[in-house]
């Protein structure tokens, strides 16, 4: 591999950040210690990056002895597992994601809403602990998510989770009906889902049994448990500014 362009320093900081600082390398290093192994799952996490810079990153990983790739299944797919010294990076990332969510999170601006990101962390954060016995389809109807990403399933079961773009051919239990803005509010944990769920801006259609047990099985990202310092306390968001998206 090519050598990079450092920053001509021996401060350890320097030669840490030629690794770990590059363009969606934190990014890449997130989804793989969410658990992430496969290119594709990836490539989902972090949609807006080319198949080729991330194929690249993953070089300059497994390069500097961070991600190390297994051909794993029987076709020998391709997986990237972080080594001992990608997992010591964990409580970085964790900082730097908790340190965001308590300086750097501000207004969302439209940019920032993504409805396949979204469901991703939904649908990896599903407590499935508690979900009640048997199978549940979840249909997500969400507004303003752009062409191709308004319609969502997640089938639910206590043993595992997916997420589907396309019908998965089961009947729907469950309907959450809102627009991104709302359910990327809900979350971040900056709108409680009683709330959106009594003002209107989240509905719910289904039994009542799921619809009362819908918010128990939605974790929140786990950085909206990060206390917030007082001079970085976000203004809450409107209601009608929730609703119109």
């Amino acid at each position: 591999m090519a050598a990079k362009r450092g920053y001509g320093q021996f401060c350890p900081v320097a030669k840490a950040a030629e690794i770990v600082a590059e363009r969606w390398t934190p990014l890449v290093l997130r989804e793989l210690l969410c658990g992430s192994r496969r290119f594709n799952d990836l490539r989902r996490g972090v949609p807006l990056m080319s198949q080729s810079t991330l194929a690249q990153r993953l070089r300059e990983l497994e390069w500097a002895g961070i991600v190390e790739r297994r051909a794993s299944g029987p076709r020998g797919q391709a997986e990237y597992r972080l080594t001992p010294a990608g997992e010591e990076l964990r409580p970085v990332i964790d900082q730097l994601g908790a340190w965001g969510y308590r300086w750097a999170q501000r207004e969302l601006d439209a940019r920032d809403l993504d409805a396949g990101l979204l469901m991703w962390d939904v649908q990896r954060n599903i407590r499935a602990d508690r979900l009640p016995p048997g199978r549940i389809v979840v249909q997500f109807r969400l507004y303003g998510a752009g062409r191709g990403k308004g319609l969502w399933w997640l089938v639910l079961e206590r043993d595992a989770v997916d997420l589907c773009l396309k019908p998965p051919g089961f009947e729907v239990d469950l309907t959450v009906e809102c627009d991104v803005r709302t359910l990327t509010l809900v979350w971040l944990g900056d709108l409680p889902m009683r709330e959106a769920l009594r003002n209107g801006s989240l509905r719910l259609e289904g039994p009542r049994a799921l619809r009362e047990g819908f918010p128990r099985w939605l974790a929140l990202t786990p950085f909206a448990a990060t206390p917030l310092h007082e001079r970085s306390v976000r203004p809450r968001p409107s209601l009608q500014r929730a609703a119109a998206g």
